[in-house]
């Protein structure tokens, strides 16, 4: 079974990152740094380390899911989504019936957060730059995924420009990615925000089909 020897077994902050080449991210590695020193309640699980052949132990991610009560999908922002990994981590893991649709609860009343580094600056995520929208208009798959799930979602954390942030940028990003893992739930912003309702999900969404001639 996978798992991140850096990790405490049981975090109620679970941190999962998903960069294809760590070693070359300032940004993500100074995150990833802070967080980990940012208490023992935090867990970071560095998905391309553990699943550099891309075959995911769905069992030891979903144990991983069950403590936490915040769960942080840390990435760059790749082509306006996820990185490839992750958006295999989510296709088997966020499994029917376990974590939506009928019987699919184990995710319900936690909250997601996404903290998210961008290679283009802030101002190419507006209709005038040369991504043509502002960015919470690539979010919306996210945050559909969390409400089927019944996870509440968080405004994200972004870096823009991240190529370009200097030392001192990214000593600071880092800071307060720290301080708000280590200080959550105890954000003001969060009495704002509703609970999630998840979505109805029926199970003729997902009809079980015979193995032989699915």
């Amino acid at each position: 079974m996978a798992t991140d020897p850096a990790s405490p077994d049981r975090a109620d902050v679970l941190v999962l990152l998903a960069h294809p080449q760590l070693e070359h991210s300032r940004a993500n590695r100074a995150m990833a740094e802070a967080a980990r020193r940012a208490g023992a309640r935090i867990a970071v699980r560095d998905l391309y380390a553990l699943y550099p052949d891309y075959a995911i132990d769905v069992e030891a991610e979903q144990a991983a899911l069950e403590p936490a009560r915040l769960i942080v999908w840390q990435h760059p922002l790749q082509w306006y989504h996820m990185p490839p990994l992750l958006k295999l981590w989510v296709d088997e893991v966020l499994a029917f019936g376990w974590a939506y649709g009928p019987g699919g609860t184990a995710l319900r009343g936690k909250d997601l957060w996404l903290a998210l580094s961008t290679g283009g600056p802030e101002a190419s995520y507006r209709p005038e730059g040369h991504n043509r929208h502002f960015l919470d208009a690539f979010l919306p798959p996210y945050e559909q995924t969390a409400m089927l799930c019944g996870l509440r979602f968080l405004p994200p954390l972004v870096l823009h420009g991240a190529h370009r942030a200097d030392d001192a940028a990214l000593a600071a990003h880092a800071a307060v990615y720290a301080q708000r893992l280590a200080s959550w739930p105890d954000w003001p912003e969060l009495d704002l925000l509703p609970p999630c309702v998840p979505a109805a999900v029926p199970a003729s969404a997902r009809p079980m089909l015979d193995p032989e001639t699915a």
